[in-house]
């Protein structure tokens, strides 16, 4: 029961999240206004956050609380995971979020953050039901960064350089970023191997039957395919849809991508197993693959994981190394 209340949890974070990924081409540092404004990393610095508040950081934070996963993820990522202090109950990377202290899930224990006593608070700029607590946070002085909702990778890329400025981590964020683009940049360069009459249709099942929903296109998902030569069968649909499973038959997808096993169990059993999905050709050919959500919505330094994991399934001959 815990894994589905925690899954139901991201999900509703991640409908926040996955709203757009129009540019799959851009690449880029994703540096902004409020990385230019920073222009050393001295303190204190004051930057314009995704919602256009100007924040004044008085001196390098040494506690800080990160309200969203892709949040924590990046500060970790950084080099600054001791710093952290308070994250939320959907925290699960890295292991050691597990010890961190919980500060609620969507929405925020403000009587706990204030009881820690944050030299910063990184909330998000999907985090709706938080605006009272987040006011309240404000008030009390603790200066509060509202991350971007990053809708594509060079959107990912600000998000790392505007958190890496609001720690003192700029150059390291940098890094990270130039990383991510190199690596994606190999990907792509391998996916020009597949021929366009090779080209794999793919489902992607983000929640299982009854409910069964997809990503079309606008979404991470959707990118990712794109960027791996492989054909979303719902990227004609916008965003997060619900699909009834006639249409799934229909499409008869070469592979289908299952993302909630690690909240539900067994996807690829269950997937398998269903009436009149027999012939489907993913089914048939025994291309049913699970991929950890987290790998593949966190708009974080993971992503790059995420796509890989996704190429490995979709083209494993091309992308075995």
């Amino acid at each position: 029961m815990r894994k589905i209340y925690s899954f139901m949890l991201v999900m509703g974070l991640m409908v926040g999240i996955l709203v757009g990924c129009s540019d799959a081409s851009q690449d880029g540092t994703g540096e902004n206004q409020s990385t230019k404004q920073a222009v050393n990393q001295g303190f204190p610095l004051s930057l314009q956050d995704a919602v256009g508040n100007q924040v004044t950081i008085e001196q390098k934070p040494e506690k800080i609380v990160s309200l969203i996963p892709s949040n924590t993820e990046a500060v970790f990522a950084l080099g600054s995971g001791e710093k952290v202090i308070g994250v939320s109950e959907n925290d699960n990377y890295p292991e050691e979020t597990k010890d961190i202290q919980k500060i609620g899930g969507m929405e925020i224990d403000t009587e706990m953050i204030l009881a820690l006593q944050p030299d910063i608070v990184l909330a998000h700029e999907s985090a709706h039901n938080s605006k009272e607590g987040i006011q309240q946070l404000k008030d009390a002085g603790i200066p509060v960064l509202i991350v971007n909702d990053a809708k594509n990778f060079k959107e990912v890329y600000t998000s790392i350089e505007m958190i890496g400025t609001a720690i003192g981590e700029l150059d390291k964020a940098k890094e990270i970023v130039k990383t991510m683009q190199n690596k994606l940049e190999k990907i792509k360069e391998k996916a020009k191997a597949i021929k366009s009459e090779d080209r794999k249709s793919v489902f992607v099942e983000v929640s299982p039957s009854p409910e069964i929903y997809t990503t079309g296109k606008n979404t991470f998902m959707d990118e990712m395919l794109d960027i791996i030569s492989a054909d979303n069968v719902a990227g004609e649909l916008d965003g997060w849809v619900k699909l009834d499973e006639e249409s799934m038959i229909a499409a008869n997808p070469d592979v289908i991508i299952t993302t909630y096993g690690y909240y539900t169990g067994d996807p690829v059993k269950e997937v398998t197993g269903r009436n009149g999905w027999a012939d489907i050709q993913a089914v048939k050919n025994d291309e049913v693959f699970d991929v950890h959500s987290d790998i593949v919505t966190r708009s974080g330094p993971r992503l790059i994981e995420g796509v890989e994991e996704l190429a490995k399934s979709v083209y494993p001959n091309v992308f075995k190394n």
